[in-house]
């Protein structure tokens, strides 16, 4: 029977076949997560530590440039005459200091300056060493500014650059090794992040991959907090509920229809029997024949009404022998091939119901005067049954959905093929279908081939159950 919306719930369990089937990283939701949160991080990151190193850099070169200004204010007052030791009372901060005259020459340079022997000083000489800005003196970095001295030129001051240039150069180096090493973390936060917030969500996912319409409807488990992922999953639940719901319908709904039509049509197939026998009128044979196949569409239909989940296999072992007689009366004028003297464990009915499905499908598109085939192949493990047909073929656009209900290529009710695989499936085999070809390569027409499970009994276990099946 149905389940009814209220029981459907305590169908799943929220630890049952976890993780069975994971998408590639790469197409994750998780992955994608954690990459925006990374790129949104580092442009952020980057931003934040080009804005605030260069703060600081301006701020480190503002305090050089306050110090160096106050260097050479205190050596403009130090020197009020071109007279004086250029030695004597000056702070004591390194650096260098020359005196020039109004004429850019020099009148006397610190002890430091002296010692470079690369350019030596001679007084008189023009002042080799830039008025302003940054150089090098003595392959050091330096920065230079002047001050006015008005009794006799002009006061010269550099002070080394070293302490500047090297933070310059430890912040360039900090800020870029964050932005190599800062993804790399952020990533794999955000991955271990998002997989516990989205844990939730893949478990959900992967009870939804188990779901079979064809089976039941089972509700999804909600998480206990009520966030985006509580509310998806619910609103599947409900979504599942009035799916599970139409279903119901819709199998009532053709249950009615074939109980409704299977009482007249049995009638009117026995009446149109009787009056073919005694008559032998070929138009009341025909009317027969239209009347068994209706008989046997309401059939089909009860069948997917019910569903494979609620109908039973009854196990039988017959002869082969009875299962061609019957086949033989259901479908006249197959050629029957193979070896039919053994045994099959099966369901009669149900069995009988497949290949007569493929046959009268053969029978139909073959036409009255085609030929259609039905050979039967025994091995140890399994009974394949091989039925063929004259006809054009099956349409190579339909392949495996010519196997859906309601999927035909010749305007029948498209139901036999997807019952005889439903019933192939239930007695643990297979129906596969396709076209066969002719000597010269062309399509000759449909074949269908269906196995069955062989019955594996004894010689002694075989013939007491063959002379119970005669009896």
């Amino acid at each position: 029977m149905p389940h009814s919306p209220s029981s459907l719930a305590s169908r799943l369990t929220p630890g049952a076949g976890l993780h069975s089937a994971r998408v590639a990283w790469r197409h994750s939701l998780r992955f994608r997560l954690a990459l925006m949160y990374t790129l949104s991080a580092l442009v952020m990151t980057a931003v934040i530590g080009l804005g605030i190193t260069s703060y600081l850099l301006g701020q480190m070169n503002r305090q050089f440039d306050a110090r160096l200004g106050e260097r050479a204010d205190a050596v403009a007052e130090r020197f009020v005459s071109k007279t004086s030791d250029i030695g004597q009372g000056l702070p004591p901060i390194s650096g260098y200091t020359a005196i020039l005259d109004e004429d850019g020459r020099v009148l006397g340079v610190s002890s430091s300056l002296k010692t470079d022997t690369r350019q030596p000083f001679r007084f008189g000489d023009a002042f080799p060493y830039p008025r302003q800005g940054q150089f090098d003196v003595l392959d050091v970095p330096m920065r230079a500014t002047t001050r006015a001295a008005p009794d006799y030129g002009t006061v010269w001051v550099a002070l080394p650059e070293t302490d500047l240039v090297v933070a310059r150069t430890s912040a360039t180096r900090a800020l870029l090794l964050s932005l190599l090493v800062a993804p790399l973390l952020l990533l794999l936060l955000g991955w271990l992040v998002g997989q516990r917030m989205l844990a939730g969500l893949g478990e959900a996912a992967d009870l939804a991959d188990r779901i079979d319409p064809s089976r039941s409807l089972a509700t999804l488990p909600l998480p206990a907090r009520e966030d985006e992922v509580h509310r998806l999953l619910a609103a599947i639940n409900r979504l599942l509920v009035r799916i599970e719901a139409g279903q119901l319908r819709e199998k009532q709904l053709l249950g009615q229809i074939v109980h409704e039509l299977g009482a007249p049509l049995t009638v009117l197939k026995a009446t149109l029997g009787r009056a073919g026998e005694r008559t032998g009128d070929p138009e009341v044979q025909r009317a027969a024949l239209v009347a068994d196949e209706l008989t046997f569409t309401t059939q089909d239909l009860m069948q997917l009404a019910r569903g494979q989940l609620e109908m039973k296999l009854v196990w039988h072992y017959i002869s082969a022998r009875t299962l061609q007689d019957r086949l033989d009366r259901l479908v006249p004028g197959v050629a029957f091939g193979g070896d039919w003297s053994g045994g099959i464990l099966c369901d009669p009915d149900r069995l009988t119901q497949a290949l007569r499905n493929l046959l009268a499908n053969a029978r139909r598109h073959a036409g009255l005067d085609g030929q259609v085939s039905c050979t039967l192949i025994e091995t140890p493990e399994w009974l394949t049954f091989t039925v063929r047909d004259s006809g054009p073929g099956l349409p190579p656009e339909l392949g495996e959905r010519i196997f859906d209900p309601f999927v035909s290529g010749a305007g029948s009710s498209g139901l036999g093929l997807s019952v005889s695989r439903q019933i192939a499936a239930m007695h643990g085999g297979t129906l596969t279908g396709g076209n066969h070809l002719n000597a010269e390569g062309r399509v000759a027409g449909a074949e269908f081939v269906l196995t069955v499970p062989g019955a594996a009994l004894g010689e002694d276990e075989e013939d007491e159950v063959l002379e119970e099946a005669a009896v």
